[in-house]
């Protein structure tokens, strides 16, 4: 299966269209938008539009700059538009979990609950996508301040069969790399980085 993850583009159309032109090009499955595609909602409905032609499926989750009920609504109105906040997406061997909003704390107990409720019977491998970053790696260290990402998503990637974690949010750490248990965790950044899962 071949990714294409991208986070942050703030309504960038240039970044879409080049997306857009990659998902064909690189024969992409699905693209993952782990949130803040807009900046404060300018031109919703247009941007979600925009989503919904990049020309395969798409996975979403809203970011600390979209209004979720906003984004559910929004995605319904097309059919390769998946909105996975406290939601499942199943792809074969794989599950996308999303988790969006947030951005700002060290601790979620509603996420914690959240995903002991929708992974109590799963046996796919799990792909997690949330705007926030996961604590304690390259995701989320910002000098002067330290690690600033989320500590229970951390801890729900290394206690799960999490095998990829896309995540956002913290432009300072976009195209960032590492591992959390046996998961690649990623900020793939507002162009986007492709990932191939076997």
């Amino acid at each position: 299966m071949k990714i294409l993850a991208f986070a942050d583009v703030h309504g960038d159309l240039s970044t879409l269209e080049h997306i857009k032109k990659e998902v064909k090009s690189k024969k992409i499955n699905y693209v993952v938008c782990a949130g803040d595609y807009t900046f404060f909602e300018h031109h919703i409905e247009f941007l979600t539009k925009k989503l919904s032609q990049l020309g395969t499926e798409v996975i979403l989750i809203h970011g600390n700059h979209e209004d979720s009920e906003i984004v559910e609504v929004l995605s319904r109105k097309y059919k390769n538009v998946h909105f996975i906040h406290k939601k499942i997406k199943k792809a074969g061997e794989y599950a996308f979990i999303g988790y969006g909003g947030g951005g700002f704390s060290l601790n979620d107990p509603e996420f914690t609950k959240t995903m002991h409720n929708l992974t109590k019977n799963i046996k796919e491998k799990i792909i997690l996508v949330t705007h926030a970053p996961p604590n304690g790696t390259k995701l989320d260290f910002l000098p002067g301040l330290g690690y600033v990402g989320n500590k229970d998503y951390s801890k729900f990637i290394k206690m799960n069969n999490v095998v990829l974690a896309i995540s956002g949010h913290l432009h300072e750490r976009f195209n960032k790399e590492d591992r959390l248990g046996k998961a690649k965790v990623i900020n793939p950044g507002y162009k986007g980085k492709i990932i191939t899962l076997d």
